[in-house]
Parts: C-alpha cells; structure tokens; sequence
C-alpha cells in the first residue's frame, strides 16, 4: 500500500509541480502582453460548468494536477488581458502572486502574535507606511482584512464604539443610524443591517447629476433622522462609488462631520489610491480628515484577492471595536497591544495578507504605485474622449477615474428599447470574449461600464471595443425596428 501521507508532503514533487505551474503561469501572461491569447473571458453557462466539473470530478483521484491547473486557467476570466475591462480588480503583479504563495504554504494564523511573527510584524510597517502616504499623522494606525465589505463593517463598528460605546456591552437603547449616498456601495447598506439598524438606520442623501453625494442636503437629512427618532453616528463618504466612479466632496462631509461631532467613514476600496497619483491626488483631498478608511489592494494596486487596509486616524480606536475574553489566545485582554491582531479584526485564523502588499512596496516602491494608478485613471479619461466622438454612442458623465459608463444610442426609439439593445450588446460581448465589460443601472438605465484596471490596455483596444459595440448595436436597433 502506498504511503499517500508521505506522497502528498513529498518536496521534490512539489518542487516539479511548482516549476511546471510557474512556467505556466508564465506563459498566460506572456500571450496576454503579446495579444496572443484572443478572449478575455472563456463563457459558458452555470449549469455547462457545473456539469464538466461534476464530470470532471469522477476521475479523482488523478494524480497529475497540471492539467487540472490548466483547465482552471483556460475557464477563468483573463485579468492579464488588456481587454478585460470588467469588474473592479487588478492584474495581480508577479511578485504578489509569489508572495501569496508563500503565505499560503506557512499558513500562519496571524490571531496572536506568536502564530504569525513575521507577516504580523510587516503587518504594522505596511499600515504605517500606509497611513503616512494618505496624510495622516503619527497616531495613525490601521489593520489589514478580507474585503473592502469587512472592512467598511469594522469601521462602522468602530464608528458605534466611540459614538454610542454601550452597546457592546448592553445592547441598544436607542435606533441608531448613519448617514450616506444612494449610489454608495451596497455593503454600507448590508453593514447597518447586520448591526442592528434596519433598513430605517440606513438615510440615503440624494446625488447630483454626476452621481455624488449632495453634501448641502446632510443638515436636512440630520434633523430628518432625528425627527424619525433615529440617532445619527456616522456618515459614510464614496470615494469612489461603484456604479460611476463618482467622489464625495470628502472635504465637505468632514466639515459638516466636526460641526456635529460624527464619525466620518471613508469607503475608499477603489478610489483611495489616487492619493498615491500625484497627478490625480485631488480627487481624494480630505482624506486624511476621515476617522477611518478602507481600502483595497486588489482593486488598484496589483495585488491578489482579498487584501484590504483599514486605516484609523487615531489608531487607538481600533483597539475599541472589540472587547471580549479570549484567555486561550492572550493573557491580558484588555490591553492594547498591535501585536494580537485578533483584538482589533473579525478574524482569528487570519491570512497573511501583509507579505503580498509588502512585496510589492519593497521590490518595486511607490513610484510603480503612482505609475499603475495615473495610467488607468488616464486609460478612463482617453476611453471618455474617444466616445464623445462617436455619435451613436452616449457617455454617463465624464468619468473622474478608470471606471467608464457609456452606451449605444440612437434617436427614434423608445427608452425600454434601449435598454434591451444594450443589454443585449453586452451579453453579446460575454458569450463572444474577447471583451469583458459589465453593466449597470443608472436611474433605472442600462448602461455599459468599463473598469481600465490593465495599464497594458491601449487606445488600439478602446477603439476595437467601441467600435464592436456600434457594430453590434446597429444590428440589434434594425432588428429592434423590424419587431416594430
């Protein structure tokens, strides 16, 4: 019988397997910088790809898993692909790829100090370098968690620490709430909900034409909120929204925040990083006036999936979002200490998130980072210009980073019809590939939106997109006008 233990730990296997996967991961992101590798996405239905794995499952075991590693890689969405323009997530750079690999082979908890020394270590060196980088001063400090969605939670729990600090301990004695736009990302609305707020603890401030929030209606919505009996804690600023890539005046919400003395949260799972362009840090001026802010690494910052700072300007209040006894894990619970990351994170069993993000600031410096996020900033702008010189094509508003929202158009036909054309252009644009770009609603429209997240994406593949949306549009409105 074999000795299946020592086969699966065997070193120079895995020293094989390592150097074929690498190889091959080398060669996908060699033919997507060459254009050799011709879709973005590899689309098939939920249920076809159900099936072939399921199919695919009844030869376990098999003891070869390269091919496995490929099929993988040919059924997955393309992000080395300048043509993909999809959702809201970067092309992890090489170095974080290597650094995550490692991260999962030490698999260290990271809860307590001692489960993961060294990345905890980096850890705090990542948020301070961070924080600085941001404006905020010394007192700043920060931890690092999975998703954008986590940390916005964590924020808003810190945020009902400081602002209403017995609840933690007895429960609510009054409805609370927070005050944000209604274009903001829906997990500041799912967030309220998990704490106990309710739908009614969730005041939506109305937009503007440009989709940001209407900083001169939050007195109103206060003393609204008040009047309902409802205590506002928080407001909660986009910078960017989700569906436009639309900024709050930070610097007005901060404002009206100290006047009345709540917490300003800042999601900045997207946007935030254009403080590291010196060309577009002014979309992000107010910042470092936030009591706390999120931001992702794997959206514009080329590094794997989910990696998400959350900075808090006095750092001592992340040490206030948990209070609770956990003698198996440290001795003295009360203390602060930046140590025992699980006194201030959701988490316990906690990824060594730090290593990629390090990797990236010490191999290649914040001169790459100003780089990557001034060139797809400027990708969305170019993609901005070259539609406003298509006259079949309507552009949402100019975009004031890489997100892009756009459709076909024409004259003479109905606005549900439009709708049906552009959603049908861009089901069109999945099922062929070679382009990724999603959609979303915009006052009850369809729209098609891009994310320039590849700084390899060029002017040559903005125009072959836009030209195969009119291409495609045309046919869909003469079928549209025949059905009529």
């Amino acid at each position: 019988m074999k000795d299946l233990l020592k086969e699966a730990y065997d070193p120079e296997r895995f020293r094989e397997l390592g150097h074929q996967l690498i190889d091959q991961l080398a060669d996908h992101l060699s033919a997507a910088q060459a254009g050799d590798d011709p879709r973005a996405i590899a689309w098939k239905p939920a249920d076809a790809a159900y099936e072939y794995w399921k199919k695919d499952a009844r030869q376990m075991p098999d003891p070869a898993p390269l091919s496995l590693f490929e099929e993988v890689l040919k059924q997955s969405v393309h992000l080395h692909n300048p043509r993909y323009m999809g959702h809201q997530i970067s092309p992890p750079a090489p170095v974080t790829v290597l650094a995550g690999l490692l991260g999962d082979f030490m698999n260290n908890g990271m809860g307590v100090y001692e489960m993961g020394a060294a990345a905890t270590a980096i850890e705090r060196v990542v948020m301070k370098m961070l924080a600085r980088r941001l404006g905020f001063g010394e007192a700043a400090d920060g931890v690092l968690t999975s998703g954008g969605s986590l940390a916005n939670l964590t924020a808003l729990l810190a945020a009902r620490s400081i602002k209403a600090e017995e609840v933690w301990r007895e429960g609510h004695r009054e409805p609370l709430a927070l005050l944000v736009s209604e274009e903001a990302h829906y997990c500041v609305d799912r967030a309220a909900r998990i704490m106990g707020w309710g739908e009614e603890g969730i005041v939506k401030v109305p937009v503007d034409t440009q989709f940001r929030m209407r900083t001169e209606l939050l007195p109103e919505y206060l003393e609204r909120a008040g009047a309902a009996g409802r205590r506002v804690i928080a407001v909660v600023g986009s910078a960017c929204s989700t569906s436009t890539g639309s900024f709050d005046d930070l610097e007005a919400i901060a404002d009206f925040c100290e006047r009345e003395d709540l917490w300003f949260h800042i999601d900045g799972a997207h946007g935030a990083p254009a403080a590291f362009s010196q060309k577009y840090a002014s979309v992000v001026q107010g910042i470092a006036r936030a009591d706390t802010v999120a931001m992702d690494f794997h959206k514009m910052l080329m590094t794997p999936s989910v990696t998400t700072a959350l900075v808090f300007r006095n750092g001592a209040h992340s040490y206030d979002t948990f209070h609770q006894q956990g003698q198996y894990l440290w001795n003295r619970d009360e203390e602060a200490e930046w140590h025992n990351l699980a006194k201030r994170t959701f988490e316990c069993t906690k990824l060594m998130l730090s290593v990629k993000a390090y990797s990236l600031l010490r191999t290649h410096g914040w001169e790459l980072i100003d780089q990557y996020v001034t060139t797809v900033i400027d990708n969305g702008r170019h993609m901005a210009d070259l539609i406003r010189k298509r006259s079949n094509l309507e552009l949402a508003i100019t975009p004031p980073c890489n997100i892009v929202c756009f459709r076909y158009h024409s004259e003479g036909i109905t606005p549900a019809q439009l709708d049906e054309i552009n959603e049908g252009l861009r089901q069109h644009l999945l099922e062929d590939g070679r382009f990724y770009i999603v959609k979303t609603k915009l006052n009850g429209h369809t729209w098609l939106r891009c994310t320039l997240t590849n700084p390899f994406t060029t002017d040559i593949h903005l125009k072959e997109l836009l030209s195969e949306v009119e291409k495609k549009g045309e046919f869909l409105l003469e079928r549209k006008k025949e059905e009529v």
